[in-house]
């Protein structure tokens, strides 16, 4: 017998999976950008990378504690 409603779809990421994945984007981003910037150190442009150098780090830690909020035991978050 054929399903009338097809299964909604499975989550194949849990919020631990997907937070560690993108902080390792955000940390290849930073090394694009900082290579890229030790190549051209002194052309136009290498403000805006050490600006993004800089966004990219402060990702990269909001990501990390967004982590360790995630596995930390739920008795540790629940502090008042």
């Amino acid at each position: 017998m054929l399903k009338i409603v097809p299964d909604p779809p499975q989550n194949l990421h849990s919020l631990e999976d997907t937070l560690l994945q993108a902080t390792e984007y955000a940390l290849c981003a930073q090394t694009v950008v900082h290579h890229a910037f030790a190549l051209l150190p002194k052309s136009p442009v290498s403000a805006l990378m050490m600006a993004s150098m800089h966004e990219l780090e402060a990702l990269r830690e909001l990501l990390e504690s967004a982590l360790i909020q995630v596995q930390m035991p739920a008795e540790a978050r629940a502090v008042h």
